[in-house]
């Protein structure tokens, strides 16, 4: 009777009433039923359509992970790959749910399983529970937009959207927000929003979060949802409220005007916020003694973006942002989370001050915690929030300077660029022998980017002239060959325009260095200190041997440094032991050779004079050009220009720092060399002019200049270039003028050197400065300041009243044809609030026509790129006259 009544194909013994089920037993388990309903199942099938049982999923993992190579996996995954192929082959497979879920298993592995997309969709449409689980998994698994069975799951979709079990519509909910395309979040949207008003907690929530999907994919659906979002906030379900939060969150990120809306919700937020904090024990909601932390997390983010610029909103969290920063417990690593997302709440938005210095406490505590993720993300916020409260800040450097001796790298790194943001001019001096300490034992990338900023902030904070120099001749000591290109010229040209005790000082100083690099070998690995002590002592190298260098005092910071006077044979000695090194470049070589030729004026003994003329003649037939031209002019001053020789070599007068000097506020961000070797003696050339020069022919088919042979991955970079030409006067005369003969060659080499020198020289006619300014708009301002003469001097000036800073600058110019542009480095590529960037431009314009510019600006702003462009036409028109 029982068998009339059921089919077999459709017994569910489980749910047969006893009266009904000579087989039931409350013994029984749900896989004896199942195990009686497939042995039911296999008396019944005809014996020529029979298929041998399935594999269990359980015993195809078994076989799976005993394979011990991958041949015989792969082998093992075939075969079961091949039995399903069959069994999908049969309209009424009873083994359809088994087969799925191993070919969902065999897909995690990275096998093919597409083939099994329409089965999903089979199950799906059946009425079993069960079966809709694995068919909406699978669906979600192996379907995606691109698929055209995706568009067939949309009426499935919508049949169980409407189903009266809350488990099936929870299923459907979560498939449409896994895999929903626009036009199928379109055609169900409606049946979402109305699933958000049902009386039933578990399918509200599971609306909310389908909804939340739905926008991010669809943001114009937005407005259908708002009337029933804020019904949820009133929800006292605790899984209704995050999801909701959670899709209000996502709704106020993508419009502004939806944030301007939901700003009136800050009371309720703030109300439930509240609770949670004052709520007893809830064992349903308690994690570590804290009620429900993912709720208050996300109120927390909330509550942040609503009350960002906007003094009302802010006012109105004031009071419990300081309550939960007050009464949350640190001691569990839950509580922590909620006071960090406190203080990002109160980073953010327009805070008391009493408020942020709270905040920063609770962050200088964290860097007291023994664990190094929440070192980590205090010294990140640190870093981030300075700006806003520095004197807070400040309170915690001597915590953050312990930060430098941890044996985490990234927390040394996050020190070490939160320790120069704090750096000022009254805690320089100590701030810079930690980092002197921290220099030393630092990884090689972090060398570079640590010794170039020690570099700025020395040459901005310096308390004093001797300060300044012992600082700068640690850094040569400790970073070596990480130092930047640049070091050397600046601390040349500090030296020169130092008072002549100081420069006394710095060639004793340096002697010694040099003395020691010399003898210890190590020379090849501090050849900035070695260059700088090569010009000092070429320079001064009357004062170093002289006996009044004795009465010099060489007490520097760490105390009094021994000096013992040289004999200039012995200084010539060190010269030839570095010369004849076969581990020093070319461009320390050349620094060495020359400041040799210069002490031959400041030495007065004739066997000094005469073993320097030897080593100099040497380099006459060196296997380097540079160095041979060198010594083959240098020799022609001991021959026949030997009475030229004093006033050639004579010492060069004080030197000026140049005037587009960069802005020392971004020293931190400085970019890092890319190996210790960069200061190879390899020109830098200005691609942006190789590249306008190489992919812009001129009018009559012949080229300007023989263009550089540009790699295949900078076709993007040309595009751009050409972008920028575009619009400019570009047209040049049908014949371009000759350009002049090469002077002749001398007939003797004795005129390398002094060819021209008597000459009378055309002094160009320099124009006063003046102020251009070049583009104006979301608080960046770009301006040039602009100085005349044959060749134009542009200095570009980059400041931001923006309040975040602007990372990844890049300035780019172009000019028409007719002009020759070079741009030299920028000082920067982060342009912090109130900060700048500065960069040289240099145009020769030989036509004498008006210059116009067209520049390009590039920028991230908060992880946002940002694109300006501009034309500058109003230059002063006598600017090359």
């Amino acid at each position: 009777m029982a068998n009339m009544a059921y089919p077999m194909y459709e017994v569910d013994w489980s749910v047969l009433p006893p009266e009904q089920n000579r087989r039931f037993n409350p013994a029984f388990n749900i896989a004896t039923i199942k195990q009686v309903v497939n042995e039911a199942i296999e008396r019944v099938a005809p014996v020529s359509v029979r298929m041998p049982t399935p594999t269990r999923l359980r015993d195809l993992i078994r076989q799976i992970r005993a394979a011990r190579t991958a041949a015989e996996e792969r082998s093992v995954v075939n075969k079961e790959c091949a039995y399903i192929r069959s069994t999908f082959r049969e309209e009424d497979s009873v083994w359809r749910c088994r087969n799925i879920a191993k070919l969902l298993y065999i897909h995690m592995l990275g096998y093919p399983a597409h083939f099994g997309q329409l089965e999903c969709l089979k199950l799906i449409a059946s009425p079993r529970f069960t079966d809709k689980r694995v068919g909406y998994l699978g669906a979600m698994l192996l379907l995606d937009e691109r698929q055209d069975v995706h568009l067939l799951i949309t009426n499935c979709l919508k049949n169980d959207l409407n189903s009266n079990t809350q488990f099936v519509v929870g299923l459907a909910l979560c498939t449409l927000g896994a895999i929903a395309s626009p036009e199928m979040a379109r055609d169900l949207a409606s049946e979402v929003e109305r699933l958000i008003k049902s009386p039933n907690a578990y399918i509200k929530k599971k609306a909310a979060l389908c909804a939340f999907r739905i926008i991010r994919r669809v943001p114009d659906l937005m407005e259908m949802f708002l009337p029933a979002t804020r019904s949820l906030l009133t929800e006292k379900n605790h899984g209704v409220l995050i999801t909701g939060v959670t899709l209000i969150t996502e709704m106020c990120e993508n419009s502004p005007d939806t944030l301007n809306h939901f700003k009136k919700i800050v009371p309720n937020l703030v109300r439930i916020l509240k609770n949670l904090i004052l709520a007893g024990y809830s064992p349903e909601h308690d994690v570590s003694g804290i009620s429900d932390p993912f709720l208050q997390v996300k109120i927390l983010r909330l509550l942040r973006i609503l009350g960002k610029n906007d003094a009302e909103a802010s006012e109105a969290m004031n009071d419990i942002l300081a309550q939960v920063a007050t009464n949350t417990e640190t001691s569990k690593n839950v509580g922590n989370t909620i006071l960090y997302e406190t203080v990002l709440s109160i980073m953010d938005i327009k805070s008391e001050s009493s408020l942020r210095v709270l905040a920063i406490n609770i962050l200088g505590r964290f860097l007291l915690n023994n664990d190094k993720n929440i070192r980590y993300v205090a010294l990140n916020t640190l870093l981030r929030t300075v700006h806003v409260d520095t004197s807070a800040v400040q309170r915690h450097r001597t915590t953050i300077l312990e930060c430098l001796k941890d044996p985490d790298v990234s927390i040394r790194r996050r020190a070490m660029e939160l320790s120069f943001a704090l750096m000022n001019s009254q805690n320089i001096r100590g701030m810079m022998k930690e980092l002197l300490v921290f220099l030393e034992r630092a990884e090689a990338e972090c060398r570079a980017h640590c010794s170039s900023a020690m570099v700025l902030a020395a040459e901005r904070y310096a308390p004093s002239a001797k300060w300044h120099l012992d600082t700068l001749f640690r850094l040569l000591l400790k970073a070596g060959n990480y130092l930047r290109d640049d070091t050397v010229s600046s601390t040349i040209q500090i030296i020169s325009a130092s008072a002549a005790e100081r420069q006394a000082y710095a060639a004793m100083r340096l002697w010694t260095a040099l003395q020691r690099c010399a003898l210890c070998g190590d020379a090849a690995d501090k050849q900035p200190l070695v260059q700088v002590a090569a010009w000092t002592i070429g320079e001064y190298g009357d004062l170093l041997v002289s006996e009044a260098s004795s009465a010099i005092s060489m007490v520097d910071e760490d105390g009094f440094d021994e000096f013992v006077r040289p004999s200039e044979e012995y200084v010539i000695d060190i010269y030839q032991k570095l010369l004849w090194s076969t581990q020093l470049s070319i461009t320390t070589k050349e620094y060495l050779l020359l400041s040799l030729a210069k002490l031959s004026t400041r030495f007065s003994t004739t066997p000094s004079q005469d073993k320097i003329r030897v080593i100099i003649d040497t380099f006459g037939s060196h296997i380097h050009i540079e160095l041979q031209q060198r010594g083959v002019e240098l020799s022609q001053l001991y021959r026949q220009y030997a009475h030229l020789r004093p006033a050639l070599l004579e010492r060069m007068p004080a030197m000026e720092a140049p005037a587009g000097d960069r802005d020392d506020s971004d020293a931190e961000h400085d970019p890092a060399p890319d190996s210790p070797q960069h200061r190879a003696d390899r020109p830098q050339p200005d691609a942006l002019l190789d590249l306008i020069i190489g992919s812009e022919p001129l009018s009559n088919g012949e080229a300007e200049l023989p263009a550089p042979a540009v790699a295949s991955d900078n076709n993007n970079t040309t595009n751009d270039i050409l972008d920028l030409l575009s619009g400019l006067d570009l047209s040049t005369p049908s014949m371009a003028p000759p350009a002049p003969a090469p002077a002749p060659l001398a007939s003797a080499p004795d005129n390398l050197l002094l060819d021209g020198l008597f000459s009378s020289p055309t002094q160009p006619v320099s124009q006063p400065e003046t102020t251009v300014t070049a583009l104006e708009r979301n608080g960046l301002r770009v301006e040039f300041l602009v100085s005349g003469g044959d060749t134009a001097t542009l200095t570009m000036r980059a400041t931001s009243s923006a309040h975040a800073a602007l990372t990844d600058f890049l300035f780019q110019a172009a000019v028409p044809r007719t002009f020759r542009l070079d741009m030299m480095s920028p000082s920067g590529t982060v342009l912090t609030p109130q900060g700048e960037i500065t960069q040289v431009l240099k145009v020769t314009n030989p036509s004498r026509t008006p210059l116009r510019l067209r520049i390009r600006v590039s920028y991230n702003i908060e992880g946002s790129p940002v694109l300006e462009q501009a034309e500058v036409n109003n230059f002063p028109p006598e600017l090359f006259n």
